[in-house]
């Protein structure tokens, strides 16, 4: 009985993973019955059932996912000679579980609809609309750099520590809410990870897990990132799976947040977005553009460049890989590039609207 219902999760893994390429086809269903659905009722249970714990559960989660892992190998690897067959059913029925219910829990919603047709926002532009986004970007961004009492040559550290942060982050998301309903983010479980470093080495800023249904950010990042990023893994945590999906939302929630600091770390993050976008496409325009911005906001942009310097090693290449083709087989046809995507979001979001 235990060998059959082995093999039949084993062989559910294909037609899982087959169901699930049919499923690209049918974003309207998996926004309606899941990612507005379910999956809300799921999140919220993970986050207030883990969120009160002052640690992150999902760390120690991993931790005890590959000591396990660890031991079933030492105990069965005289398997493969003796039994390899059934060696590898038992893995692929333990890959088939565990896939199944991480898209149970948060998967599904890569295959919901795009962000810019649920906010009714376009996602197309000209470059001539990024270059006139972009320069009143950076106009709002040399102001508030001025209004909040700095120099244009002086680099701005925000004067909260991350705890205060996380606790400001949720303020962004209330005001979001009265335009936006369905971004409405509560309860609160953002956690600084215990495996800080190995996210570094790895080039990540942080993640989430979707398993425990919390957010957990990079500590080491100490620059003007730090409030997008918990607002990233917070966009993730409501149901947003993309990667720039969730870099647009955490720029709607920090620039709408009533603290001025947020803010400006919202308004520089869509700007550096921009100022990149610009050298893909006229490196003329570019040069000429960079030229307008505050001395302080580049020094902000250097800061983190230097930062993730210090830590580059061949690992985050093979990690950074690894990510690219989870993305694109979860439906991120374009894999990591598609952060490119945060831009168009960005350009007509603020098209007709005044800073």
């Amino acid at each position: 009985m235990q060998n059959r219902t082995r093999l039949i999760l084993a062989t559910l893994l294909p037609v899982q993973v087959i169901a699930l390429q049919f499923l690209k086809y049918f974003p309207e269903f998996v926004e309606s019955y899941y990612s507005r659905g379910i999956y809300p009722v799921i999140s919220k249970i993970s986050r207030y059932v883990f969120g009160w714990i002052p640690f992150s559960i999902g760390d120690l989660f991993y931790v005890l996912i590959a000591i396990v892992a660890l031991r079933w190998l030492y105990k069965n690897v005289k398997r493969l000679k003796t039994r390899p067959v059934w060696f590898f059913v038992d893995i692929a029925a333990t890959v088939s579980l565990v896939y199944f219910v991480f898209h149970l829990l948060w998967g599904f919603n890569y295959y919901r609809q795009p962000l810019h047709k649920t906010l009714s926002l376009d996602y197309q532009y000209t470059t001539e609309e990024l270059i006139t986004t972009t320069r009143r970007l950076i106009e709002k961004s040399n102001t508030m750099h001025r209004e909040l009492g700095y120099a244009d040559s002086v680099k701005i550290d925000l004067p909260y520590s991350q705890r205060e942060i996380f606790k400001k982050s949720l303020n962004g998301y209330q005001n979001l809410e009265k335009e936006f309903p369905q971004l409405e983010y509560s309860p609160r479980s953002i956690k600084k990870s215990g495996w800080s470093l190995g996210l570094t080495y790895m080039g990540y800023s942080g993640y989430y897990n979707p398993f425990s249904g919390e957010a957990q950010v990079n500590n080491l990042i100490k620059t003007y990132k730090f409030p997008v990023v918990s607002c990233h893994e917070e966009a993730h945590q409501i149901g947003y799976a993309a990667e720039n999906e969730a870099n647009f939302i955490a720029t709607l929630a920090t620039i709408n947040n009533e603290d001025k600091f947020i803010q400006y770390s919202g308004y520089i993050f869509a700007l550096r977005y921009c100022i990149n976008e610009i050298a893909r496409r006229d490196m003329d325009a570019y040069d000429e553009i960079l030229e307008t911005v505050n001395p302080g906001i580049l020094k902000s942009y250097k800061e983190m460049r230097d930062f993730w310097a210090q830590y580059e090693n061949p690992f985050e290449e093979f990690s950074k890989g690894f990510w690219d083709q989870f993305l694109k087989a979860n439906n991120q046809s374009r894999g990591i590039m598609s952060y490119s995507y945060m831009v168009a979001l960005v350009v007509n979001y603020f098209e007709d609207k005044p800073f």
